[in-house]
């Protein structure tokens, strides 16, 4: 019906007709960029479930990290497959579990790619659907063909694994070579100061933490005595590269910046960007304006500056328009550990917080502390805020983010569960096999059950239990969420059906093709 008011307007019938192809023509865009969201994948290094304020921490404060968790969909069973990073993040990016690859465990700075270049990845699929592929951050996936001379072109690596644009740790912070990768080289290289790295002995003349403890500023505990940059000591022995040896302390703002510009740069299409921050792994090095904010020491710092640096990702989208067409994806490799290599007050300054929560075990564990951890997603006017108790890993990230961009991934372990991952549904995965240091276990329904493993119990130089024990474990979860009653004797049938699974599913014959999934 037009209005008197409308008809205070003429229209020519052509003039009409074109504004209204013109506004079909603008809804079916609108439709088009909605199917095609952007997407920005972050994960962060050893963020423990009890370290986020939506998870239950009362003594650190996580405001935009509680925004998306209570905007979006937090999710309590949310797993990484493995409780270290490296194997871990090969199953994030490939959509396979970790303990298919032999040389998926953690990886010294010099270790070539871990990943077949013709293997099946995120930003490959993605990359095929039209999205520009992008990452910021921590690799730690290796880089080259195991001979790598830093000062030249770096390959195979991100790039040629799907990512249109990477810029990122050579290894981990903790590692040697300490410098930045964009793309195939090294940032800043002096060609005159060349870069020789070893992971076998040192170089002549060369300072390490263990000889000369007195150039330290940060005092190393056990296992990160070697090459020495900014005053601490690494894992792994280098020479040369002064001037592209990174500032640790600007470390969070760099990659932030690459972060912000990837989006800026990309707004116009579709993109994705594997966001992957270095906080709170050690060496806790937060910038100067975030020591003490926390009063928890530099990790609880370094949390708090990672929980500033998402907010002004949030920022960044918001002011580009592009925050209501943006899927973001928020999730930590493994589980958390407070004293992991260095004397940084984290023990001694931790007090009530508990960076695990309920959970038992942490980083290197096999219980659920080493691979449950804060898992959210969060799309402003598309996801319907909720909690969720669906059982969701990063391992089904490349099937469900492949079937949001109209792509379809057969594939050997990773799965579909867009639905689950947009509140769409609350029926997760029913079986899942998590690993910690070749060690594994299965989680099916409500039950986890852990075989026997030799080794001790405890891994005492980081106080973490690892849940190695000589007999069967096996808990319910819904009830006993801390794993402190084991029913493996009281409850024999339900064990003896958890082994069977599990040894099929170790088998790759459940219903899973045993072929490496590659593109197609």
């Amino acid at each position: 019906m037009i209005t008197n008011k409308a008809k205070q307007f003429t229209i020519p019938c052509v003039a009409l007709a074109i504004l209204i192809a013109a506004t079909g023509w603008q809804f079916t865009a609108k439709e088009n960029r909605a199917a095609k969201p952007n997407i920005i994948l972050i994960n962060l290094d050893d963020l423990g479930y009890g370290d986020v304020g939506a998870y239950g921490a009362t003594a650190l404060k996580t405001p935009n990290m509680d925004k998306i968790a209570n905007g979006g969909i937090r999710f309590t069973n949310g797993y990484a497959t493995s409780s270290t990073c490296t194997p871990s993040r090969f199953a994030l990016v490939t959509g396979v579990y970790p303990w298919r690859n032999k040389d998926a465990k953690i990886l010294p700075g010099d270790a070539p790619l871990l990943i077949d270049t013709a293997q099946m990845t995120i930003p490959k699929i993605l990359k095929k659907a039209g999205y520009a592929t992008g990452i910021v951050g921590k690799w730690h996936l290796g880089l080259g063909d195991g001979n790598t001379d830093w000062n030249k072109e770096i390959k195979p690596g991100p790039n040629q694994l799907g990512f249109d644009y990477s810029y990122i740790l050579a290894a981990t912070q903790d590692r040697v070579p300490t410098v930045y990768i964009e793309n195939t080289r090294v940032v800043g290289l002096d060609p005159s100061d060349p870069i020789q790295v070893s992971y076998k002995e040192n170089f002549p003349g060369e300072p390490t933490g263990k000889a000369n403890p007195e150039l330290l500023k940060m005092k190393w505990h056990h296992g990160h005595d070697q090459s020495i940059t900014n005053g601490i000591s690494r894992i792994g022995y280098m020479k040369g590269g002064a001037k592209a040896k990174w500032d640790d302390e600007e470390m969070a703002d760099l990659f932030l910046t690459k972060a912000q510009a990837f989006i800026t740069d990309h707004k116009s299409k579709p993109f994705f960007l594997y966001y992957a921050m270095q906080q709170p792994h050690v060496p806790r090095t937060p910038n100067p304006r975030f020591k003490g904010v926390t009063g928890l020491g530099p990790r609880g710092d370094a949390i708090a500056e990672a929980d500033w640096c998402l907010g002004e990702l949030l920022k960044t989208l918001e002011k580009e328009g592009i925050l209501e067409n943006t899927l973001v994806i928020f999730t930590s490799d493994n589980g958390p550990v407070v004293n992991d290599g260095y004397h940084d007050d984290a023990v001694e300054k931790l007090g009530n917080h508990k960076p695990a929560g309920p959970l038992r075990g942490g980083k290197y564990s096999l219980f659920e502390a080493g691979v449950r951890v804060p898992f959210i997603t969060y799309w402003k006017g598309t996801i319907e805020p909720a909690v969720s108790d669906a059982v969701v890993c990063q391992l089904d990230l490349l099937s469900s983010l492949a079937h949001l961009a109209g792509q379809e991934a057969k594939g050997l372990d990773s799965q579909n569960y867009l639905d689950v991952f947009l509140g769409k549904s609350k029926k997760g995965r029913n079986e899942l096999v998590i690993e910690a240091g070749s060690r594994t276990a299965l989680r099916q329904g409500d039950f986890v059950m852990i075989p026997p493993y030799n080794g001790p119990a405890v891994n005492k130089q980081v106080n973490i239990e690892l849940g190695n024990a000589k007999e069967y474990q096996l808990y319910n979860l819904k009830t006993d969420v801390g794993q402190q009653n084991n029913l493996a004797k009281s409850q024999p049938e339900k064990l003896k059906q958890l082994i069977a699974a599990y040894e099929q599913l170790a088998k790759g014959i459940s219903n899973q093709k045993t072929e490496t999934l590659k593109l197609e």
